[in-house]
């Protein structure tokens, strides 16, 4: 895994690279993932997501507040996610909006200790393409 959860001040960050910007949006999930638990299990169905959005921040964004979502109401911890991000300045695409389709695995909440997330955050938030890959740094408020 490339990412790493960063001290911040009354909130948890993550930092992520990776060389795919499907990877990174997969990181950043890996991570809020290991915010809220240090060990999940290994139980849970696969469920979906689909999230179009403006730019690639608001991309992240509500993406990761569907898993947040999710979380709150299925009562599920999503882990082993997997994305797929189609944006304006890919060679592969015409499209003029950002937009995810991602999965995950529900381990029912009921079968692990997690610890609670309450929301992403646009504060301090990066999402860029750098020379080797991609970067995202996201705030996460607990």
């Amino acid at each position: 895994m490339t990412y790493r959860l960063r001290d911040h001040t009354a909130d948890v960050a993550v930092e992520a690279t990776a060389d795919s910007i499907d990877t990174v949006f997969a990181d950043v999930a890996s991570g809020l993932t290991a915010a809220m638990c240090s060990d999940p299990s290994g139980g849970g169905d696969r469920f979906s997501i689909d999230v179009t959005a403006e730019s690639g921040e608001a991309a992240l964004f509500d993406y990761l507040d569907e898993l947040i979502y999710e979380r709150d109401v299925r009562g599920v911890l999503p882990v082993d996610h997997e994305c797929r991000v189609r944006h304006p300045d890919a060679d592969t695409t015409d499209a003029d909006a950002w937009a995810v389709t991602a999965s995950a695995r529900g381990v029912p909440l009921s079968e692990v200790a997690a610890r609670d997330v309450k929301a992403v955050t646009y504060s301090e938030m990066v999402l860029e393409r750098r020379e080797n890959g991609w970067y995202a740094y996201v705030v996460f408020d607990v």
